[in-house]
Order: C-alpha cells, then structure tokens, then sequence
C-alpha cells in the first residue's frame, strides 16, 4: 500500500517541499546541530560549558541530563510539524540519524517515549516520540519500552509561558508499571521548557527509575 502511495503522490521534502526525498540533502546539511559548549545539566547552548545555566539554575530536575541534536530553528519548526501533526512515518528514521549523528548513545537500560494525548494521538494516527524511540532501538540497541502513560488530557502547550508550561504539564503522565528500569532514556521530539521532561522523569523516579536521561530531536535555544 505505501509502495503504491509513493507513486501515486510522490514524496516531498518535509522542509522545503522539493520532491523526491522525505528530507533532502541541502535541507539536512541546513539543520544546526547542537554542539559544545552546552550546559551539563539541560543542554543548553552557551559561550562556554557550565553545570547550570540561566535557563536550569535553582529548578529541581528528576532528570540528570538533557540533550538534543538540532536547533529548533525554523527548519526544524518544518521538520517536525511534517512528522508530528501530518504523520509522516517515513520521517522517523531521519530523526534518530540526525540524535545518533549528534549524541552519543546513552548509558541506560530502556528508551521510552513521552506519551502523547489520546485524542491528539488518534486524529494524527501516531505519537513521533513513540516512532522516535523505535529508531533509536535499532541504531543504539537499547530496548523502546512503553513506560509511560497520559492521565489526563492537555491544553495545548503552543505560546503558554514556562511557568504556564510548567504548571500545565504538572502530574500529567504516570509509569505503566510499579517496577520500571533503574536508568532509562526519555525521548521527545522538542525540549522547549523542561516542563514535559520533567514531568515524565518525576513519575519513571517515582516507579524506581535512579536515574533519567533525556533526548530530543530538536531544542528551542534562547
């Protein structure tokens, strides 16, 4: 059926809308890539490395450590709303390369995604993390696991401040189990706040999770 699909309507490059590839070449050599000097705890990028920045400093984080491969740019913006909100599968792959091109495979026992909301989930049909994790199974060879689960539906999160994003996110997921991995992987597609990441790495500690690292494709810089 896919087969079909692609010559019927061949593919187009999610940013730039140039048929034949999914992503093209000048468009993925386009997309920033986030390297040192970051901030050790959250990722951010800065003139020099430090253990907190502005950004982190004096929040209490369950997560050890943050990291993304792209700079969510306006490229990226592209990007990803063609793999989230028009849920092209195909993507799934360019995005673990570009987060194994970029980070260095973690040191943990699981991958899981952030969960997305039901409802949103089946008018788009897929949750990109959920994809995002299960590429990252094969290129890392750490096992994808469901951990995590939504107990209550968002508001969206689109143009909320970050404490309205904080607020917002806040005892929203839970673990799927009482006995999850003590050190596990949290994937998303976009760190913008910390709110989500923080959220999720709250309730995988509280299931027994010692220790949570997280990684997005891309990462709102400020």
């Amino acid at each position: 059926m896919l087969r079909v699909l692609e010559l019927v309507l061949p593919e187009r490059c999610a940013v730039c809308a140039t048929p034949g590839r999914v992503l093209c070449d000048g468009c993925r050599a386009a997309l920033v890539r986030l390297s040192p000097p970051l901030c050790e705890r959250c990722g951010s990028p800065g003139p020099w490395p430090v253990r907190r920045c502005a950004e982190c400093s004096g929040r209490r984080l369950a997560f050890a450590r943050a990291r993304s491969a792209i700079v969510y740019d306006a490229r990226a913006r592209a990007l990803v709303r063609a793999w989230k909100e028009h849920a092209r599968r195909t993507l799934d792959a360019h995005a673990a390369a570009l987060v194994a091109e970029v980070i260095a495979k973690p040191e943990v026992d699981a991958l899981t995604h952030v969960p997305g909301d039901p409802e949103r989930a089946r008018a788009r049909g897929r949750v990109a993390p959920h994809g995002l994790a299960r590429a990252l199974d094969e290129a890392w060879g750490v096992p994808a696991a469901g951990l995590l689960r939504r107990v209550r539906t968002l508001p969206r999160q689109r143009g909320l401040g970050l404490d309205e994003r904080r607020r917002n996110v806040r005892h929203s997921v839970a673990a799927t189990s009482a006995d999850v991995p003590a050190a596990v992987c949290l994937v998303d597609d976009v760190y913008t706040s910390g709110a989500t990441a923080d959220a999720c790495a709250s309730a995988l500690r509280r299931a027994g999770a010692r220790r949570v690292e997280v990684v997005t494709l891309a990462r709102a810089v400020r």
